[in-house]
Protein backbone atom coordinates (compact mmCIF):
# COMPACT_ATOMS: atom_id res chain seq x y z
CA UNK A 1 0.00 0.00 0.00
CA UNK A 2 1.31 3.63 -1.13
CA UNK A 3 2.72 5.67 2.12
CA UNK A 4 1.84 9.22 0.77
CA UNK A 5 -0.97 10.71 1.28
CA UNK A 6 -2.18 13.94 -1.07
CA UNK A 7 -3.83 15.91 1.36
CA UNK A 8 -0.79 15.59 3.55
CA UNK A 9 1.22 16.41 0.89
CA UNK A 10 -0.80 19.15 0.27
CA UNK A 11 -0.21 20.81 3.89
CA UNK A 12 2.89 20.47 3.77
CA UNK A 13 3.97 22.02 0.65
CA UNK A 14 1.63 25.14 1.56
CA UNK A 15 3.55 25.17 5.11
CA UNK A 16 6.93 25.25 3.16
CA UNK A 17 5.65 27.87 0.42
CA UNK A 18 4.10 29.91 2.96
CA UNK A 19 7.10 29.87 5.19
CA UNK A 20 9.26 31.00 1.80
CA UNK A 21 6.81 33.73 1.35
CA UNK A 22 6.42 35.05 4.77
CA UNK A 23 10.81 35.58 4.57
CA UNK A 24 10.70 36.95 0.91
CA UNK A 25 8.59 39.96 0.95
CA UNK A 26 9.67 43.11 1.55
CA UNK A 27 9.95 44.69 5.30
CA UNK A 28 9.90 47.88 6.55
CA UNK A 29 6.56 49.86 6.55
CA UNK A 30 6.12 48.10 2.74
CA UNK A 31 3.36 46.22 4.05
CA UNK A 32 0.63 45.54 7.12
CA UNK A 33 1.65 44.26 10.26
CA UNK A 34 -0.56 41.18 9.79
CA UNK A 35 1.84 40.53 7.08
CA UNK A 36 4.79 39.48 9.66
CA UNK A 37 5.13 37.70 12.68
CA UNK A 38 2.80 39.17 15.38
CA UNK A 39 5.33 39.47 17.92
CA UNK A 40 8.03 41.60 15.03
CA UNK A 41 5.75 44.27 13.96
CA UNK A 42 6.65 46.72 11.24
CA UNK A 43 8.46 48.85 10.40
CA UNK A 44 11.30 47.96 12.77
CA UNK A 45 10.82 44.54 13.14
CA UNK A 46 11.79 44.84 16.39
CA UNK A 47 11.20 41.95 18.75
CA UNK A 48 8.59 42.27 21.51
CA UNK A 49 7.68 39.44 23.08
CA UNK A 50 5.02 41.46 24.70
CA UNK A 51 2.56 41.62 22.05
CA UNK A 52 -0.05 39.03 22.02
CA UNK A 53 -1.68 37.61 19.15
CA UNK A 54 -0.76 35.86 15.78
CA UNK A 55 -0.91 36.40 12.11
CA UNK A 56 -0.73 33.79 8.84
CA UNK A 57 2.88 33.95 9.29
CA UNK A 58 2.58 32.72 13.03
CA UNK A 59 0.52 29.53 11.21
CA UNK A 60 3.22 28.15 9.16
CA UNK A 61 5.65 26.45 10.97
CA UNK A 62 3.00 24.50 13.42
CA UNK A 63 1.53 22.99 10.37
CA UNK A 64 4.55 21.72 9.12
CA UNK A 65 5.13 20.08 12.37
CA UNK A 66 1.81 18.80 12.39
CA UNK A 67 2.28 17.18 8.71
CA UNK A 68 5.66 15.88 10.35
CA UNK A 69 3.62 13.75 12.92
CA UNK A 70 1.51 12.42 11.03
CA UNK A 71 3.92 11.28 8.33
CA UNK A 72 5.01 9.06 11.32
CA UNK A 73 2.67 6.11 11.61
CA UNK A 74 2.91 6.75 7.34
CA UNK A 75 6.44 5.69 7.34
CA UNK A 76 6.63 3.31 10.81
CA UNK A 77 3.59 1.24 10.38
CA UNK A 78 5.83 -1.23 7.84
CA UNK A 79 8.47 -1.27 10.42
CA UNK A 80 6.16 -2.16 13.33
CA UNK A 81 4.15 -4.19 11.92
CA UNK A 82 6.72 -6.75 10.96
CA UNK A 83 8.08 -6.63 13.79
CA UNK A 84 11.41 -5.35 12.82
CA UNK A 85 12.42 -4.34 16.68
CA UNK A 86 13.38 -1.41 18.46
CA UNK A 87 16.87 -1.56 17.21
CA UNK A 88 15.65 -0.32 13.46
CA UNK A 89 13.65 2.13 15.06
CA UNK A 90 16.30 3.85 16.77
CA UNK A 91 18.64 4.05 14.09
CA UNK A 92 15.82 5.42 11.84
CA UNK A 93 15.25 7.98 14.74
CA UNK A 94 19.37 8.49 15.13
CA UNK A 95 20.22 8.58 11.82
CA UNK A 96 17.66 11.13 10.75
CA UNK A 97 18.28 13.02 13.98
CA UNK A 98 22.12 13.60 12.94
CA UNK A 99 21.15 14.29 9.12
CA UNK A 100 18.98 17.04 10.44
CA UNK A 101 21.22 18.38 13.07
CA UNK A 102 24.04 18.35 10.50
CA UNK A 103 21.78 20.19 7.85
CA UNK A 104 21.29 23.02 10.06
CA UNK A 105 24.17 23.82 11.00
CA UNK A 106 25.65 23.32 7.57
CA UNK A 107 23.07 25.10 5.48
CA UNK A 108 23.00 28.03 8.30
CA UNK A 109 26.95 28.45 7.88
CA UNK A 110 26.83 27.97 4.11
CA UNK A 111 24.96 31.60 3.42
CA UNK A 112 26.88 34.07 1.61
CA UNK A 113 26.47 36.68 4.33
CA UNK A 114 27.41 34.17 6.96
CA UNK A 115 30.96 33.35 4.85
CA UNK A 116 31.33 36.91 4.90
CA UNK A 117 30.51 40.44 6.01
CA UNK A 118 30.29 41.35 2.07
CA UNK A 119 29.34 38.44 0.35
CA UNK A 120 30.80 38.67 -3.39
CA UNK A 121 31.24 36.28 -6.35
CA UNK A 122 33.77 33.73 -4.39
CA UNK A 123 31.01 33.24 -1.14
CA UNK A 124 27.88 33.22 -3.48
CA UNK A 125 29.51 30.60 -5.76
CA UNK A 126 30.21 28.52 -2.09
CA UNK A 127 26.67 28.79 -1.33
CA UNK A 128 25.78 27.32 -4.89
CA UNK A 129 28.61 24.58 -3.98
CA UNK A 130 26.42 23.83 -0.52
CA UNK A 131 24.00 23.10 -2.29
CA UNK A 132 25.09 20.31 -4.56
CA UNK A 133 26.69 19.30 -1.72
CA UNK A 134 23.47 18.58 0.18
CA UNK A 135 22.05 16.97 -2.89
CA UNK A 136 24.15 14.84 -2.81
CA UNK A 137 24.16 13.99 1.12
CA UNK A 138 19.82 13.36 1.06
CA UNK A 139 19.57 12.09 -2.59
CA UNK A 140 18.41 8.99 -2.31
CA UNK A 141 20.00 6.87 -5.41
CA UNK A 142 16.97 3.94 -6.36
CA UNK A 143 18.82 2.65 -9.59
CA UNK A 144 21.47 -0.63 -8.81
CA UNK A 145 23.26 0.18 -11.60
CA UNK A 146 24.94 3.51 -9.80
CA UNK A 147 24.64 2.59 -5.96
CA UNK A 148 28.57 2.51 -5.61
CA UNK A 149 28.74 5.77 -7.45
CA UNK A 150 26.25 7.50 -5.24
CA UNK A 151 27.69 5.94 -2.30
CA UNK A 152 30.67 7.59 -3.16
CA UNK A 153 29.83 10.67 -4.12
CA UNK A 154 27.50 10.99 -0.89
CA UNK A 155 30.56 10.33 1.87
CA UNK A 156 32.57 12.73 -0.81
CA UNK A 157 30.21 15.73 -0.03
CA UNK A 158 30.05 15.37 3.91
CA UNK A 159 33.89 15.38 3.64
CA UNK A 160 33.66 18.44 1.28
CA UNK A 161 30.81 19.95 3.71
CA UNK A 162 33.19 19.05 6.65
CA UNK A 163 35.93 20.90 5.26
CA UNK A 164 34.41 23.73 4.48
CA UNK A 165 33.18 23.96 8.08
CA UNK A 166 36.64 23.88 9.39
CA UNK A 167 38.40 26.36 6.83
CA UNK A 168 36.17 29.22 6.13
CA UNK A 169 35.69 32.33 8.14
CA UNK A 170 32.10 32.42 9.27
CA UNK A 171 30.56 35.20 11.49
CA UNK A 172 33.00 38.09 10.92
CA UNK A 173 35.91 35.58 11.15
CA UNK A 174 35.35 34.21 14.36
CA UNK A 175 34.94 30.72 12.54
CA UNK A 176 32.36 27.64 12.74
CA UNK A 177 29.96 27.92 15.79
CA UNK A 178 27.67 24.93 16.79
CA UNK A 179 25.47 26.93 18.46
CA UNK A 180 24.97 29.03 15.61
CA UNK A 181 22.74 26.63 13.37
CA UNK A 182 18.77 26.83 11.31
CA UNK A 183 17.26 26.66 15.00
CA UNK A 184 14.02 25.49 12.85
CA UNK A 185 15.60 22.55 11.24
CA UNK A 186 17.22 21.55 14.81
CA UNK A 187 13.65 21.45 15.75
CA UNK A 188 12.26 19.35 13.42
CA UNK A 189 15.68 17.11 13.83
CA UNK A 190 14.35 16.77 17.67
CA UNK A 191 10.92 16.27 17.08
CA UNK A 192 12.04 13.73 14.26
CA UNK A 193 13.87 11.88 16.88
CA UNK A 194 11.15 11.84 20.07
CA UNK A 195 8.36 12.05 18.11
CA UNK A 196 9.21 8.86 16.47
CA UNK A 197 9.99 7.25 20.22
CA UNK A 198 7.14 8.17 21.45
CA UNK A 199 5.17 6.69 18.76
CA UNK A 200 6.83 3.59 18.52
CA UNK A 201 6.33 2.98 22.06
CA UNK A 202 2.55 4.39 22.28
CA UNK A 203 1.50 2.86 18.49
CA UNK A 204 -0.85 0.82 19.98
CA UNK A 205 -1.86 3.50 22.45
CA UNK A 206 -3.06 6.20 21.59
CA UNK A 207 -4.32 7.56 24.91
CA UNK A 208 -1.11 7.30 26.84
CA UNK A 209 0.57 8.93 23.87
CA UNK A 210 -1.66 11.85 24.51
CA UNK A 211 -1.47 11.62 28.05
CA UNK A 212 2.28 12.03 27.82
CA UNK A 213 1.88 15.27 27.01
CA UNK A 214 0.58 16.12 30.75
CA UNK A 215 3.45 15.10 32.29
CA UNK A 216 5.49 17.27 29.91
CA UNK A 217 3.66 19.95 30.65
CA UNK A 218 4.07 19.08 34.47
CA UNK A 219 8.28 19.42 33.84
CA UNK A 220 7.75 23.17 32.13
CA UNK A 221 5.56 24.49 34.77
CA UNK A 222 7.51 22.83 37.60
CA UNK A 223 10.51 24.31 35.92
CA UNK A 224 9.24 27.56 36.22
CA UNK A 225 9.17 27.74 39.87
CA UNK A 226 11.61 29.25 42.45
CA UNK A 227 13.96 26.40 44.50
CA UNK A 228 15.36 23.30 43.42
CA UNK A 229 13.79 20.54 42.71
CA UNK A 230 14.62 17.35 40.31
CA UNK A 231 11.99 18.62 37.30
CA UNK A 232 13.99 22.13 37.21
CA UNK A 233 17.44 19.95 36.89
CA UNK A 234 15.77 17.58 34.43
CA UNK A 235 14.79 20.68 32.29
CA UNK A 236 17.97 22.42 32.29
CA UNK A 237 19.76 19.27 32.14
CA UNK A 238 22.50 19.92 28.71
CA UNK A 239 25.82 18.43 29.41
CA UNK A 240 27.74 15.44 30.64
CA UNK A 241 31.11 16.19 32.15
CA UNK A 242 32.67 18.91 30.18
CA UNK A 243 30.38 17.72 26.74
CA UNK A 244 27.69 20.37 26.34
CA UNK A 245 25.02 19.46 23.89
CA UNK A 246 22.32 22.20 24.33
CA UNK A 247 23.14 23.46 20.91
CA UNK A 248 21.85 20.05 19.39
CA UNK A 249 19.42 19.53 22.57
CA UNK A 250 17.36 21.25 24.70
CA UNK A 251 13.63 20.30 27.19
CA UNK A 252 12.45 23.79 26.12
CA UNK A 253 12.30 22.15 22.48
CA UNK A 254 9.86 19.24 23.79
CA UNK A 255 7.24 21.94 24.08
CA UNK A 256 6.91 21.02 19.95
CA UNK A 257 5.49 17.77 20.80
CA UNK A 258 2.52 19.32 21.62
CA UNK A 259 2.02 19.92 17.89
CA UNK A 260 3.63 16.18 16.75
CA UNK A 261 1.86 14.23 18.71
CA UNK A 262 -1.74 15.35 17.70
CA UNK A 263 -0.95 14.91 14.09
CA UNK A 264 0.63 11.20 14.61
CA UNK A 265 -3.25 10.94 15.65
CA UNK A 266 -4.12 12.42 12.53
CA UNK A 267 -1.79 10.47 10.80
CA UNK A 268 -2.98 7.17 12.01
CA UNK A 269 -6.69 7.90 10.76
CA UNK A 270 -5.39 8.35 7.35
CA UNK A 271 -3.59 5.31 7.39
CA UNK A 272 -6.98 3.31 8.25
CA UNK A 273 -8.31 5.85 5.26
CA UNK A 274 -6.20 4.50 3.35
CA UNK A 275 -6.31 0.82 3.95
CA UNK A 276 -10.03 1.28 2.25
CA UNK A 277 -13.54 -0.34 4.02
CA UNK A 278 -15.72 -2.99 2.41
CA UNK A 279 -17.99 -1.85 -0.49
CA UNK A 280 -21.73 -0.50 0.92
CA UNK A 281 -24.35 -1.65 -1.27
CA UNK A 282 -24.46 0.51 -4.32
CA UNK A 283 -28.02 1.66 -4.16
CA UNK A 284 -27.19 3.23 -0.05
CA UNK A 285 -23.74 4.37 -0.97
CA UNK A 286 -25.47 6.28 -4.20
CA UNK A 287 -27.30 7.84 -1.69
CA UNK A 288 -24.92 9.10 1.13
CA UNK A 289 -22.23 9.87 -1.91
CA UNK A 290 -24.81 13.14 -2.25
CA UNK A 291 -25.08 13.79 1.05
CA UNK A 292 -21.59 13.36 1.71
CA UNK A 293 -20.64 15.11 -0.92
CA UNK A 294 -22.63 18.28 0.18
CA UNK A 295 -21.28 17.79 4.07
CA UNK A 296 -17.86 17.45 3.05
CA UNK A 297 -18.15 21.14 0.57
CA UNK A 298 -19.80 22.49 3.94
CA UNK A 299 -16.99 21.44 6.35
CA UNK A 300 -14.14 23.09 3.80
CA UNK A 301 -15.78 26.05 4.30
CA UNK A 302 -16.19 26.11 7.76
CA UNK A 303 -12.47 24.73 7.72
CA UNK A 304 -11.59 27.86 5.90
CA UNK A 305 -14.16 30.11 7.92
CA UNK A 306 -12.16 29.10 11.23
CA UNK A 307 -8.58 29.69 10.28
CA UNK A 308 -9.76 33.16 8.72
CA UNK A 309 -11.95 34.07 12.15
CA UNK A 310 -9.39 32.81 14.30
CA UNK A 311 -6.45 34.70 12.52
CA UNK A 312 -8.48 37.90 12.57
CA UNK A 313 -9.76 37.57 16.20
CA UNK A 314 -6.47 36.50 18.09
CA UNK A 315 -4.32 39.74 16.02
CA UNK A 316 -7.01 42.08 16.49
CA UNK A 317 -7.71 40.87 20.20
CA UNK A 318 -11.87 40.42 19.64
CA UNK A 319 -11.66 37.59 21.76
CA UNK A 320 -14.66 37.04 23.08
CA UNK A 321 -16.43 37.30 19.63
CA UNK A 322 -13.96 34.95 18.37
CA UNK A 323 -14.53 32.49 20.96
CA UNK A 324 -18.43 32.84 19.82
CA UNK A 325 -18.06 32.55 16.16
CA UNK A 326 -15.86 29.55 16.82
CA UNK A 327 -18.05 27.38 19.01
CA UNK A 328 -20.74 28.38 16.57
CA UNK A 329 -18.76 27.12 13.47
CA UNK A 330 -17.56 23.67 15.33
CA UNK A 331 -20.77 23.15 16.47
CA UNK A 332 -22.45 23.58 12.91
CA UNK A 333 -19.19 20.96 11.65
CA UNK A 334 -19.90 18.25 14.63
CA UNK A 335 -23.94 18.56 13.56
CA UNK A 336 -23.02 17.78 10.09
CA UNK A 337 -20.50 15.08 10.93
CA UNK A 338 -23.31 13.30 13.13
CA UNK A 339 -24.65 12.13 9.86
CA UNK A 340 -21.89 10.13 9.36
CA UNK A 341 -20.11 6.70 10.46
CA UNK A 342 -18.27 7.30 13.40
CA UNK A 343 -15.05 5.82 11.88
CA UNK A 344 -15.65 8.77 9.11
CA UNK A 345 -12.42 10.34 8.50
CA UNK A 346 -13.74 14.18 8.48
CA UNK A 347 -15.69 13.40 11.71
CA UNK A 348 -12.62 12.06 13.40
CA UNK A 349 -10.77 15.51 12.28
CA UNK A 350 -13.78 17.74 13.17
CA UNK A 351 -13.99 16.51 16.93
CA UNK A 352 -10.26 16.46 16.86
CA UNK A 353 -9.69 19.68 15.89
CA UNK A 354 -12.42 21.49 17.81
CA UNK A 355 -11.45 19.85 21.15
CA UNK A 356 -8.08 21.26 20.38
CA UNK A 357 -9.17 24.83 19.20
CA UNK A 358 -11.34 25.17 21.67
CA UNK A 359 -8.97 24.30 24.69
CA UNK A 360 -6.59 26.33 23.01
CA UNK A 361 -8.41 29.52 23.18
CA UNK A 362 -10.08 28.72 26.40
CA UNK A 363 -5.65 28.98 27.16
CA UNK A 364 -5.98 32.40 25.35
CA UNK A 365 -5.48 34.50 28.67
CA UNK A 366 -2.70 32.14 30.50
CA UNK A 367 0.82 33.39 29.85
CA UNK A 368 0.00 36.79 28.77
CA UNK A 369 -1.84 35.63 25.62
CA UNK A 370 -1.42 33.48 22.53
CA UNK A 371 2.43 33.92 21.16
CA UNK A 372 4.67 32.14 18.82
CA UNK A 373 7.68 33.55 20.73
CA UNK A 374 7.68 32.62 23.38
CA UNK A 375 5.33 30.06 22.47
CA UNK A 376 2.31 29.33 24.63
CA UNK A 377 0.21 26.56 25.67
CA UNK A 378 -3.30 28.41 23.66
CA UNK A 379 -0.57 28.60 20.24
CA UNK A 380 0.27 24.94 20.18
CA UNK A 381 -3.27 24.02 20.94
CA UNK A 382 -4.80 26.48 18.13
CA UNK A 383 -2.85 25.72 15.84
CA UNK A 384 -2.81 22.09 16.25
CA UNK A 385 -6.82 22.55 16.18
CA UNK A 386 -6.52 24.58 13.40
CA UNK A 387 -4.22 22.40 11.22
CA UNK A 388 -7.02 19.34 11.61
CA UNK A 389 -9.02 21.27 9.84
CA UNK A 390 -6.75 22.91 7.41
CA UNK A 391 -6.01 18.92 6.50
CA UNK A 392 -9.96 18.43 6.49
CA UNK A 393 -10.16 21.00 3.86
CA UNK A 394 -7.04 19.48 1.73
CA UNK A 395 -8.76 16.43 1.73
CA UNK A 396 -12.25 17.69 0.37
CA UNK A 397 -10.21 19.34 -2.18
CA UNK A 398 -9.10 16.93 -3.26
CA UNK A 399 -11.66 14.91 -4.20
CA UNK A 400 -13.41 17.96 -6.17
CA UNK A 401 -12.19 17.73 -9.93
CA UNK A 402 -12.29 21.58 -9.90
CA UNK A 403 -9.62 22.17 -7.03
CA UNK A 404 -7.60 18.97 -7.50
CA UNK A 405 -4.84 20.86 -9.44
CA UNK A 406 -4.59 22.89 -6.45
CA UNK A 407 -3.86 20.27 -4.58
CA UNK A 408 -1.56 18.57 -6.29
CA UNK A 409 0.56 21.64 -7.29
CA UNK A 410 0.88 21.92 -3.36
CA UNK A 411 1.37 18.60 -2.70
CA UNK A 412 3.87 18.40 -5.46
CA UNK A 413 5.73 20.92 -3.58
CA UNK A 414 5.37 18.60 -0.06
CA UNK A 415 6.59 15.64 -1.52
CA UNK A 416 10.44 17.71 -1.60
CA UNK A 417 10.45 20.35 1.40
CA UNK A 418 13.78 19.93 1.89
CA UNK A 419 15.06 21.18 -1.15
CA UNK A 420 12.00 23.97 -0.76
CA UNK A 421 13.44 24.90 2.35
CA UNK A 422 17.03 25.75 1.33
CA UNK A 423 16.86 26.22 -2.39
CA UNK A 424 16.29 30.28 -1.93
CA UNK A 425 19.23 30.93 0.48
CA UNK A 426 21.93 28.39 -1.47
CA UNK A 427 20.58 28.30 -4.90
CA UNK A 428 18.08 30.89 -5.93
CA UNK A 429 19.71 34.54 -3.74
CA UNK A 430 23.49 33.34 -5.25
CA UNK A 431 22.35 33.05 -8.76
CA UNK A 432 20.56 36.60 -8.50
CA UNK A 433 23.53 38.13 -6.85
CA UNK A 434 26.00 36.15 -9.58
CA UNK A 435 23.94 37.04 -12.57
CA UNK A 436 23.83 41.10 -10.88
CA UNK A 437 19.89 40.75 -10.89
CA UNK A 438 19.28 41.07 -6.78
CA UNK A 439 19.53 45.09 -6.52
CA UNK A 440 16.03 45.04 -9.07
CA UNK A 441 14.91 42.46 -6.75
CA UNK A 442 16.43 44.25 -3.68
CA UNK A 443 13.80 47.46 -4.84
CA UNK A 444 10.82 45.91 -5.14
CA UNK A 445 10.03 47.37 -1.53
CA UNK A 446 8.28 50.72 -3.02
CA UNK A 447 4.86 49.59 -1.85
CA UNK A 448 2.77 47.13 -0.75
CA UNK A 449 2.07 45.74 -4.22
CA UNK A 450 5.53 45.78 -4.85
CA UNK A 451 6.52 44.25 -1.57
CA UNK A 452 4.24 41.52 -1.74
CA UNK A 453 4.98 40.88 -5.45
CA UNK A 454 8.72 40.62 -4.30
CA UNK A 455 7.90 37.60 -2.04
CA UNK A 456 5.46 35.57 -4.80
CA UNK A 457 8.12 35.72 -7.41
CA UNK A 458 10.73 34.66 -5.23
CA UNK A 459 8.19 31.82 -4.27
CA UNK A 460 7.11 30.85 -7.11
CA UNK A 461 10.96 30.18 -8.56
CA UNK A 462 11.51 28.13 -5.33
CA UNK A 463 8.69 25.98 -6.26
CA UNK A 464 9.41 25.75 -9.84
CA UNK A 465 12.79 24.61 -9.02
CA UNK A 466 11.42 22.47 -6.36
CA UNK A 467 8.57 20.31 -8.67
CA UNK A 468 11.63 20.05 -11.02
CA UNK A 469 13.25 18.06 -8.69
CA UNK A 470 9.90 16.34 -7.80
CA UNK A 471 9.89 15.65 -11.75
CA UNK A 472 12.93 14.20 -12.02
CA UNK A 473 12.23 11.85 -8.96
CA UNK A 474 15.16 13.52 -6.76
CA UNK A 475 13.74 13.45 -3.49
CA UNK A 476 16.13 14.38 -0.72
CA UNK A 477 15.47 11.89 2.08
CA UNK A 478 16.36 12.24 5.84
Amino acid sequence: MQQRNQSLDALRGFAILSMILSGSIAFGDALPAWMYHAQVPPPQHIFNAALPGITWVDLVFPFFLFCMGAAIPLSLKRYIDSNSGFKMIVWIAGKRFLLLAFFALFTEHMRAWVIADAPGSKEQLLSLLAFLLVFFQLYENRNEKYKTIFLALKLFSFFAAAFLLWKLPFWSGKGFDFYKSDIIIMVLANMAFFGTLVYYFTATKPYLRMGMLAFIMAVFLAAKEPGAGWAKEFYNFNHIGRFYFDWMYQFYFLKYLFIIIPGTIAGEWMWEEMKGRKLLDDNFEKEKKQLTDRVENMLALIAIALVSVNLVGLFTRMLLLNLIITILLCSISIYFTRQTDKNNLFRKLVAAGTFLLLLGLFFEAYEGGIRKDTSTYSYYFVTSGLAFFTLLCFSVMAKRKYFSSIVNYFSLNGKNPMVAYVAGNLLLLPLLSITALKPIWDGMDQNAFMGLMKGVLFTGIVSLITIFFVRRKWFWKT
